[in-house]
């Protein structure tokens, strides 16, 4: 059988394709998502397809060792494979993100669980799931402040994430008991808190509530309360389906944005949202 010669080409893109595979496989088994490839449209019969793969078969089999002898030989082409197959996976991810905020919308930026701080009748909302207890999210504080300060129309909603042990998860009760009992008092209490430098729990998150004149007892009688679980319970649900796992996590508009990447970033990405409504207008 003569074998033409796009069929080399065509079982290099196969052995690649098995590579992407392969890499897919290893995502997977270290319980990451599974990787998806998009396909582009194929211009061949279906007919055309099969005869097409039969010959790659066919080449194959008589030359077993040219794969691997293509890709000793030109070994850039694995890094470039793998480049891209990294690309597409955080371009999939992106738009599984976009479509999981367009769908969580109420509850990602109405609920009336969470802490808005900022402009509550803000144009453009910034969401942040934080942790007491996280150090990136102590330093992205003056960040959150100098934002408000800068951009008067920024509506700041505060998502209790607790994810760094008993500790958070105490001083994330006692948050959202307060943002009940005393809402107009929560942003003197997270900046405090926050911004204090010291391990939080139940009793340096109670401390910080009656520093700011919340009655301390009142707190602690609500800290099992039903409003106050659930509060805490919609915030895992939506970091859930969103693939969060870290703290200080921001959404704006359709992006995820992952750890503290500073005042700079977060405004140009305000700026372009107020310019085109997206975080990049590229």
């Amino acid at each position: 059988m003569r074998i033409r010669p796009a069929a080399i080409g065509m079982a290099v893109a196969t052995a690649l394709a098995a590579i992407a595979a392969l890499l897919g496989g290893q995502a997977a088994a270290q319980g990451e998502e599974p990787v998806v490839v998009a396909q582009a449209e194929s211009a061949f019969t279906d007919a055309q397809l099969a005869e097409i793969e039969a010959l790659i078969a066919a080449w194959i089999a008589a030359n077993p060792g040219f794969i691997r002898d293509y890709l000793v030989s030109n070994p850039e082409v694995i890094r470039e494979a793998v480049t891209e197959l990294e690309r597409r996976r955080i371009e999939a991810e992106a738009v599984l993100q976009a479509e999981t905020i367009a769908q969580l919308e109420q509850e990602l930026l109405y609920s009336p669980r969470q802490s808005v701080v900022g402009n509550p009748d803000g144009e453009i909302t910034l969401v942040e799931f934080f942790d007491y207890n996280c150090t990136y999210c102590r330093h992205a504080l003056e960040d959150m402040s100098r934002l408000m300060v800068d951009y008067p129309d920024l509506r700041i909603v505060l998502k209790e994430f607790p994810v760094l042990g008993p500790g958070s998860v105490e001083a994330a009760q006692v948050a959202a008991a307060l943002n009940i009992v005393a809402p107009e008092k929560y942003w003197d209490f997270h900046q405090l808190l926050l911004g204090s430098g010291v391990a939080a729990s139940a009793q340096a998150a109670l401390d910080a509530a009656a520093r700011v004149g919340v009655d301390r007892g009142r707190l602690e009688a609500m800290l099992e309360d039903a409003a106050v679980i659930a509060a805490i319970e919609e915030s895992y649900t939506v970091a859930d389906a969103l693939g969060l796992n870290g703290t200080p996590t921001y959404i704006l508009g359709t992006e995820v944005i992952v750890g503290a990447v500073g005042y700079d970033q977060l405004r140009v990405r305000i700026d372009s949202m107020r310019e085109c409504g997206e975080t990049s207008c590229l």
